[in-house]
């Protein structure tokens, strides 16, 4: 495990600031190797904890951006820092940075014209940024594969991108990036973004900032999204409780 990375419930978090992942994301362009960035938040890890398949997906992600204040407060507990930044943070920061370098981009995932809507949103704001497409996905199964998979390469192909930000939900977005980076042939980095889309194309509204500060976002989704409840239960209980019950392992049951 490198200097820039702590370990939670086996998957490995970097530990960078929002600058360090853009000089990171730099250096990846300086060659022509693919690349990919997940955005664990708890649910990830309660998965990943359940899936040793979808741990090892985390696991070989160039960069692991904690997204969520679950993660923070279990970095703290072994007594390490993390710093946080969400999905539609990340989006933002590499946008600019793909303006800036020109690099064009695509948008895969969401419902009923979401990457459309996201799309409009970041031309309002980087109205230099290269987009290169933007498509729903249709129908995504659990395993990450969409219904009409080799038609949606041939189109990214067509396209050629360098960035495709996925947003098909945890699990089924690195899913898929996984199985399917190599496969893309323009595409550089994958970045799985979850929801990210969802708050760009204004379907979603983001929790007042006091509330994110609090780290109280799990309430306000749980009030305004109840059907999220199962996922919620996830967040605010399994997590912790497996955190609590993997540092006690590590303090009384290893040497």
């Amino acid at each position: 495990m490198n200097s820039n990375e702590i370990e939670l419930l086996g998957v490995h978090i970097n530990t960078f600031s929002p600058q360090e992942v853009l000089e990171t994301v730099d250096r990846f362009f300086s060659t022509k190797n693919k690349h990919y960035i997940v955005t664990p938040n708890p649910e990830f890890l309660v998965l990943a904890h359940r899936d040793s398949q979808f741990k090892d997906i985390l696991n070989y992600a160039d960069i692991a951006i904690p997204d969520g204040i679950g993660l923070l407060m279990a970095a703290k507990l072994m007594g390490k820092r993390l710093r946080r930044f969400t999905g539609v943070d990340l989006v933002w920061y590499l946008c600019e940075f793909a303006q800036i370098r020109q690099l064009p981009i695509f948008l895969l995932g969401g419902f009923q014209n979401t990457a459309v809507d996201a799309a409009a949103t970041l031309r309002r704001h980087f109205p230099n940024l290269l987009i290169a497409g933007t498509n729903d996905g249709g129908a995504v199964d659990a395993a990450g594969l969409p219904d009409h998979n080799e038609q949606l390469i041939h189109e990214i192909n067509a396209a050629k991108p360098k960035i495709i930000f996925v947003a098909f939900g945890h699990g089924k977005q690195e899913r898929w990036i996984f199985k399917n980076l190599d496969r893309l042939d323009s595409v550089q980095l994958a970045v799985g973004v979850g929801g990210a889309l969802d708050f760009l194309a204004g379907r979603v509204n983001r929790a007042p900032e006091i509330i994110q500060r609090l780290g109280l976002e799990w309430l306000y989704r749980l009030v305004s999204q109840p059907w999220r409840w199962r996922r919620i239960v996830d967040a605010v209980i399994i997590f912790p409780l497996l955190v609590i019950v993997d540092n006690l392992k590590k303090k009384f049951f290893t040497r």
